[in-house]
């Protein structure tokens, strides 16, 4: 985990500028087919269209280990995590759904 959280936190950090009125955030998708976890930072300035880098696809494809490299991550950064994927699935340490329903794209 050591590995996979160190090289998404080094893409971060040089994908995130902090420019003015733009929104930032982390959209972290489930490919099944694959078995993959794939993260990817999200901006969007003012009247522009979204923009999407990507960050790392996680191998390790176990929902306790994604949800251990989440609380790992969001001790490093405060952006919003968008969930793409996850619909129905809950996380194994309290339940809670991950996605509760599917995006207008998915």
């Amino acid at each position: 985990m050591n590995e996979d959280l160190r090289y998404i936190e080094e893409r971060l950090d040089a994908g995130f500028t902090r420019r003015m009125q733009t929104r930032y955030q982390i959209m972290v998708t489930n490919d099944p087919y694959d078995q993959t976890f794939n993260f990817f930072l999200n901006s969007q300035r003012r009247n522009q269209w979204q923009k999407s880098l990507p960050l790392h696809s996680v191998t390790t494809y176990r929902l306790a280990y994604l949800e251990a490299l989440l609380e790992q991550l969001r001790k490093h950064t405060q952006l919003t995590f968008l969930f793409v994927g996850f619909t129905g699935q809950r996380w194994p340490s309290n339940q809670q759904f991950i996605q509760r329903r599917r995006l207008g794209d998915e």
